[in-house]
């Protein structure tokens, strides 16, 4: 790997979160380093975005199991520069994490080489600093990919 192109995330003070009761666990846990996804607490599916009811049975009740921070991509792009940083590059991806299943997260693959970047990618969670002391999910290519 050269360094020179490598993806990243965004920097830190353009990343604006907005919470309600709704989201708040989701962006707690990644405040302290977890990645979590609501769980139905009647039918166990899982689902993101968090949203107030499931989708499947339309139970209020939700659990927020903690995940191992395993995933693979989906889906991905690549993006050559950003509005006032024209040398960012970043890899937006749809993820799919094993142990939710039926769950996908929108998130940025970083420190690799976009060219490096394909469908079913093997990636492990990590944790990017933005606005308000607020951590956001972002992932790494695996250690058993590299």
């Amino acid at each position: 790997m050269t360094g020179a192109n490598l993806a990243t995330a965004l920097p830190s003070d353009v990343v604006r979160i907005a919470t309600d009761t709704v989201t708040e666990p989701f962006w707690q846990a990644a405040k302290q380093r977890r990645l979590v996804a609501p769980q139905c607490g009647d039918c166990g599916t899982f689902r993101l975005p968090p949203t107030p009811f499931c989708p499947e049975c339309q139970s209020t009740a939700v659990d927020w199991p903690q995940l191992s921070g395993r995933a693979t991509v989906y889906s991905f792009a690549v993006v050559h520069g950003y509005p006032g940083l024209p040398d960012l590059t970043l890899v937006p991806a749809v993820v799919e994490m094993p142990d939710a299943p039926g769950a996908r997260l929108v998130t940025n693959v970083v420190g690799v080489e976009p060219a490096d970047v394909r469908i079913g990618l093997a990636l492990t969670v990590d944790f990017h600093p933005i606005t308000d002391g607020w951590l956001l999910p972002v992932f790494r290519v695996a250690a058993e990919e590299v």
